[in-house]
């Protein structure tokens, strides 16, 4: 399970009830799949009509269960936690009693359970620290190594998706000489080069809409003779999606 790059950026309480606001786009978006929900736009649900963040709040709980359920399906690179302490964490969720955890797990002991809850809740306060910690070290003059989130649709996931924002700047510089709007000088061949170009391109597309191939087309040709070469990287890498005759090209969420 993926997550969007909004996930790592937004703040604890809005990471909690799984969506956040953006003021410019004024839109709400979700953190688990990065669905939007457009501020003045009235949304239909089971016979009743509910505004953009009344909404987004909903389809948190009907698409993905609960942000508890989301958090905790996600992988154990992500959250640190194994299947033993995922498990407890359900059932601590739940309100069952040491006793009935014990009951329903078969075994151990209730003084076992409360080690357990002890360990975690240790675990929680250290995790507080830590992040205060990192937010303190993670001034400005070292916020140009921060990496880029990587696209939640991205595919062969490894090294060359290591690059911070300082190489990301570099790249495009180097790579647009009349600026980030303006043509792209050559196709790299190099990896990372080549994933920095085409998120920078794929910006140029729009969400939520299907474009012809002559249209995309159209696109690419502004920012580089052979757009053919960027159309298939934009597929193979993960950003673009196609129906297999190549009638209609998206971007995927």
């Amino acid at each position: 399970m993926q997550v969007t790059e909004l996930f790592w950026e937004v703040p604890l309480n809005e990471l909690k009830q799984g969506f956040t606001f953006d003021a410019e786009s004024e839109s709400f978006t979700c953190l688990a799949c990065g669905e939007k929900f457009i501020q003045g736009v009235i949304y239909p649900f089971e016979g009743g009509l509910y505004e953009a963040g009344k909404f987004a709040r909903i389809h948190v709980e009907e698409a993905h269960g609960s942000m508890f359920e989301f958090l905790l399906g996600l992988d154990k690179k992500l959250t640190g936690l194994t299947d033993l302490q995922k498990n407890l964490l359900q059932m601590f969720h739940s309100g069952m009693s040491d006793n009935e955890i014990v009951k329903e797990s078969g075994g151990g002991s209730t003084s076992t359970i409360r080690n357990h809850r002890f360990a975690l809740r240790e675990r929680m306060k250290q995790a507080k620290v830590f992040l205060a910690i990192m937010e303190l070290a993670d001034t400005r003059v070292n916020r140009q190594n921060r990496f880029i989130p990587i696209h939640r649709t991205a595919t062969m996931v490894d090294q060359r998706y290591e690059i911070t924002e300082k190489e990301n700047a570099e790249i495009l510089k180097n790579y647009f000489k009349q600026g980030p709007d303006g043509p792209l000088s050559e196709f790299p061949k190099k990896e990372k080069r080549k994933i920095v170009i085409l998120r920078h391109l794929a910006r140029m597309f729009e969400e939520n809409r299907r474009y012809t191939e002559k249209e995309v087309n159209a696109l690419l040709k502004e920012r580089f003779a052979d757009f053919a070469t960027l159309r298939r990287y934009l597929i193979e890498y993960g950003y673009m999606d196609r129906l297999a005759d190549g009638s209609q090209y998206w971007l995927k969420k």
